[in-house]
């Protein structure tokens, strides 16, 4: 956020009065320490772009006041004082990206947010709502609109607008605004019209934006859906695979002749038993194995016995 140079001085101008070469001298009274640091401060933020020193020098200031009290100042220059170190103090924290602190920093010195002058509460407004973070400021400018001792003041009307086209549209507040544009007796007839109208395009723009929500939504169900169907199909697809391959796999097993059924028997139990048939140990089970199985051959391959037959 880059300096402004007339707004940076812009408070500090009535508070010392230029001197015209027509007007005779008078004395001035000194100015005080806080109107010294003030100066101090605007000239490190808008000629030395001295940002941190800037801040410094505003809370050194704040101290200051605090410490000399009301009595040091004329009536009316005090608050002066402190609205004008406050809109240095905002410029120099945006300056530094550290925006996010704000409106902390100003309530650390007016406590309520009701007690902010109305110059502060815009720049806060502006700013937050540039930084597209309207819902920070946004409790703070309610309790400062609703306080009865601010809908006096001339800068109300314009600090009504501005809240609700700054803070309550991009919230998506829209009854709030609506309210607010009926209720509030500082517009005029067009500017209620015109946040009316403004009101009115928010809320179709809304709609369009919740119904478009429902259809991305119902569209990746109906996406998702798919997908779990998509894996049930391949997996049933799958496990039929499995079993055609299973059933292909018995069948030719079992057809294959007895002996080589049994030659197949007996490689796979050499192969998943590891026996060695070099080894002297396994020759006794191999011995025993091969006689089972030519007793199985006589009996199942033996000629039948011949019947006895009588002369």
């Amino acid at each position: 956020m880059k300096s402004d140079p007339s707004a940076s001085a812009a408070p500090l101008r009535g508070l010392v009065g230029p001197l015209r070469s027509s007007e005779p001298v008078r004395v001035t009274p000194t100015p005080s320490a806080a109107v010294v640091l003030l100066e101090e401060a605007a000239d490190l933020l808008v000629v030395h772009l001295d940002f941190p020193g800037a801040l410094q020098t505003c809370e050194r200031a704040w101290l200051s006041l605090d410490k000399d009290g009301p009595a040091e100042e004329p009536a009316g220059t005090s608050s002066e004082v402190k609205c004008s170190l406050c809109v240095v103090g905002i410029q120099a924290l945006a300056e530094m990206d550290r925006w996010q602190e704000v409106l902390p920093w100003v309530l650390r010195y007016y406590q309520v947010p009701e007690k902010l002058p109305a110059k502060v509460l815009e720049l806060c407004v502006l700013l937050y709502s540039k930084m597209q973070e309207p819902g920070a400021i946004l409790d703070a400018a309610r309790a400062w609109l609703q306080d009865p001792d601010n809908q006096g003041l001339p800068e109300y009307g314009a600090l009504v607008q501005l809240h609700l086209h700054r803070v309550l549209l991009p919230l998506g507040c829209l009854s709030e605004a609506e309210e607010l544009a009926v209720g509030s007796v500082t517009f005029s007839e067009e500017q209620r019209l015109d946040a009316l109208q403004a009101i009115s395009t928010a809320r179709k723009q809304q709609n369009q934006q919740l119904s478009h929500s429902k259809e991305v939504q119902k569209l990746n169900q109906a996406q998702k859906l798919n997908q779990e169907d998509s894996f049930s199909h391949k997996f049933l697809s799958l496990l039929m695979l499995l079993r055609r391959l299973w059933n292909s796999a018995v069948s030719h097993f079992f057809s294959l002749p007895f002996r080589k059924s049994l030659l197949a028997a007996l490689i796979l139990c050499l192969l998943v038993v590891r026996f060695d048939p070099a080894s002297p140990s396994s020759l006794p089970f191999l011995y025993k194995l091969v006689q089972l199985f030519h007793r199985i051959r006589e009996t199942m391959f033996s000629p039948f016995y011949p019947l006895p037959t009588h002369d």
